[in-house]
């Protein structure tokens, strides 16, 4: 027996006794989540100062008061997107009820990131619990703060029967991975990604992967530098660079780049003052590792701003590298830190082999004026997802799925998408019992007319340029009938308006 054998057999038993399907006890624990999130704010925001110096506003905008609203969403969209669905029905059909039901899964385990703890763990939890399913919730032991936090408190606003709170490090999801489960969702490096899949192929688990990658943006020569400037730095350096969807290198049209790069040292001196580290509003790595990682991806000669750093405090200053190369360190793997890399980039084509050539990003960015460049690079490149003039907002937007593609990550949740991520979708028939005879088609004895009427039933045609022509041929054949039958005959009897 595993180390947490037990707890997964108890989720599942609860599960099982159906406990967790009623609409009212979904709604229950939400409401429960809502109160936590609420109530807790204060200390989220403390156990996020302590762990990455998150600034307070930083907190509440991107991790309680996001996760909020989009449990509320849910919340008030429940019934609606749990009800069965229907769909359309060929002739054959034309007397069954044909719908889709969505169904819980079952035990969910959910491993959640350190860089937003509370968020990234936090919604997916909403998601299982609004399609019925129990959990397994692993806060990361990188924000230690946080994580005791959530298993301290989160229990008491929710049905313990059904969810559970597990915290420790390495050997801790290690065991967790052991256990079979009906679904998994991680979020954090593709390396340890690889882990979970593996681990969850055992049991032939289906996965929810939250990764990240190297996200490009494209500055082109039609762009405002300044408002790209403005938005690029806000989007590299909330959270000193470490958010997933963070701009990751920027490759900038050589006519705008020295005015971008300006623009950047005053957008960031605007932001956090002429210095960084004495800014109440600028965050710090999470940890010794992470900091001598990211240290080690600034090539000093190429620093054109920033590049200061303190070991001891784990800050690094918001820096800014130009003159980089793809043979750079800093361009073979994610920077996942307050560093912004600029290649000189002269056209779009230039740009879109760049990035197809490479792993699929969680995001990608472009900063122009022309529809037809966005256009172009929108239709030309994978990424999980597209901006135009802006970076991160995208996964703010609760009627839009965040999630990546290829490398970045795999599946997709937020608002409805979280519903999608956590049931199953299950075909549903109810076949009439009457017309047996038609049935009898499908039957043995087999019969050359019982294949063609099968056909026949069954036919598709496929639809081409001219579709249009018959529904606008009979709509017209229509009004002259129409017009023939009732306006002709009293044009007739009108009198000619001419006569004396």
């Amino acid at each position: 027996m595993g180390r947490y054998t037990k707890d997964v057999e108890q989720l599942r038993e609860c599960f099982l006794s159906g406990k967790t399907r009623p609409l009212d006890y979904r709604r229950q624990q939400l409401m429960g989540i809502l109160r936590f999130l609420k109530e807790q704010r204060d200390a989220v925001v403390d156990a996020l100062k302590k762990d990455l110096n998150k600034p307070a506003q930083e907190t509440i905008q991107s991790e309680t008061s996001f996760a909020e609203a989009d449990c509320i969403v849910i919340l008030n969209n429940l019934e609606k997107w749990l009800k069965p669905e229907k769909v359309a029905k060929d002739l054959y059909f034309l007397m069954d009820n044909c719908f889709i039901q969505r169904e819980p899964l079952g035990v969910c385990l959910i491993l959640g990131a350190w860089n937003y703890p509370l968020q990234l763990t936090i919604q997916p939890l909403v998601g299982a619990i609004a399609c019925g399913n129990c959990a397994i919730l692993k806060p990361s032991e990188l924000s230690p703060c946080t994580a005791d936090l959530l298993l301290r408190e989160l229990p008491k606003y929710l049905d313990r029967d059904s969810f559970r709170v597990v915290t420790g490090g390495p050997d801790v999801a290690q065991d967790l991975l052991v256990e079979r489960y009906d679904h998994i969702c991680y979020t954090g490096a593709s390396s340890i990604a690889k882990i979970v899949m593996a681990a969850a192929a055992k049991h032939l688990t289906p996965v929810l992967l939250e990764l990240g990658g190297k996200n490009p943006m494209y500055v082109d020569s039609t762009a405002d530098p300044e408002l790209s400037a403005r938005r690029i730095c806000w989007g590299k350096f909330m959270n000193a660079g470490q958010t997933c969807l963070a701009p990751d290198y920027i490759m900038c049209h050589p006519s705008v780049q020295s005015e971008f790069v300006r623009h950047c040292q005053l957008v960031v001196k605007e932001f956090y003052g002429d210095n960084p580290k004495d800014s109440v509003d600028y965050a710090r790595i999470v940890n010794d590792r992470h900091f001598q990682r990211v240290l080690a991806l600034i090539a000093p000669n190429k620093v054109v701003f920033g590049g200061t750093h303190d070991a001891k405090s784990r800050y690094i200053e918001p820096t800014i590298m130009t003159n980089v190369t793809p043979d750079d360190k800093i361009m073979q793997d994610e920077v996942f830190g307050p560093v912004m890399p600029i290649l000189p980039c002269s056209s779009v084509e230039e740009f879109i082999k760049f990035v197809n050539v490479r792993e699929k990003p969680l995001s990608l960015c472009v900063f122009t004026r022309s529809s037809k460049v966005h256009k172009q690079i929108r239709t030309s490149t994978s990424s999980g997802s597209f901006i135009v003039n802006d970076c991160i907002t995208s996964a703010v937007c609760l009627t839009l799925p965040f999630g990546g593609v290829g490398h970045s990550g795999m599946g997709s949740y937020h608002g409805r998408f979280s519903i999608d991520a956590f049931s199953h979708r299950k075909a549903c028939l109810v076949k009439d019992t009457m017309g047996e005879r038609l049935n009898a088609l499908r039957y043995p004895p087999y019969r050359p007319w019982k294949l063609r009427w099968i056909n026949r039933l069954l036919a598709k045609k496929v639809k081409n340029d001219s579709s249009w022509f018959w529904p606008l041929f009979v709509v017209m054949a229509a009004f002259a009938y129409l017009f023939k039958l009732f306006i002709y005959p009293r044009l007739q009897q009108a009198p000619s308006g001419n006569g004396m």
